[in-house]
């Protein structure tokens, strides 16, 4: 049985379309890269893995539970726009993304002082060890967004998903969380969902890349359908789909990957 079962999924807001008839099976520990046009369904998809969302039709499973009707601390996630804890400092919020999978939530003496250490070490991997002591507010949106991913990688949830996450960050930074990235992942087996308008990264670091697109089109009513995944490639095997096409190549169809 696959990890992540996704059955007959549909997505709908109000009147609108979003998504329609996506189906996917995800082994633990896959990294899944998601692609596709703005506006195609990527960010609901990912609220809906979160359970931040309910779908219209379809259920999600995941380790053969029942669908879940809120998010959990099985599942971590990094925004496009950064989401620390304000009223605490750099140190503090990776402690407290530690302490997420640890009941009661909290570290006291010894354990407290381990997890700070952890913490430095988490920072200065993250090129955010000078800054310590400072409050969110005080960095700049890249070094928050840097702070936001460190939280949840140590949080070491089951799940990860990830909405754009490197966007905001420089190149030399970028390539840093890369490896950051990768090394948890390894470290913890976490199964990972990250949508990227980056294809390069897409295929870099996923092992399998999922295009979402509309396979039906009216010009005169462009929202009268919903995205689904059009192609699911195998990054490990030279990006050799896992399915056969339902949409124009990708090579010759330039709408599919456009950001």
């Amino acid at each position: 049985m696959s990890f992540v079962q996704v059955r007959n999924v549909f997505q709908t807001y109000g009147a609108r379309p979003i998504l329609e008839r996506v189906n996917l099976d995800v082994d633990e520990g896959e990294f899944v890269s998601i692609v596709g046009a703005s506006g195609c369904g990527k960010s609901t998809f990912l609220r809906l893995l979160l359970a931040q969302e309910t779908p219209s039709r379809g259920a999600i499973r995941i380790d053969g539970n029942q669908p879940a009707e809120e998010p959990g601390r099985e599942r971590g996630v990094v925004f496009q726009r950064y989401s620390v804890f304000p009223h605490m400092t750099v140190r503090e919020n990776i402690v407290a993304g530690e302490s997420f999978a640890r009941p009661p939530g909290r570290f006291f003496g010894a354990a407290r002082k381990a997890a700070q250490a952890r913490a430095d070490e988490t920072l200065d991997r993250i090129g955010l060890s000078h800054v310590a002591g400072a409050y969110p507010a005080t960095l700049s949106g890249g070094m928050q967004q840097r702070l936001a991913i460190g939280q949840a990688l140590v949080a070491r949830p089951r799940i990860l998903l990830l909405d754009e996450p490197f966007g905001a960050l420089d190149p030399g930074t970028r390539l840093h969380m890369h490896d950051f990235l990768m090394e948890l992942r390894r470290q913890t087996g976490m199964t990972v969902f990250m949508v990227t308008h980056d294809l390069e990264e897409g295929f870099k670091l996923g092992d399998r890349v999922l295009v979402f697109d509309k396979t039906r089109w009216d010009p005169d009513y462009p929202d009268s359908y919903g995205a689904t995944i059009t192609y699911d490639f195998d990054a490990r095997n030279n990006g050799i789909p896992f399915q056969t096409p339902t949409t124009p190549d990708l090579l010759e169809d330039p709408h599919v990957l456009s950001a």
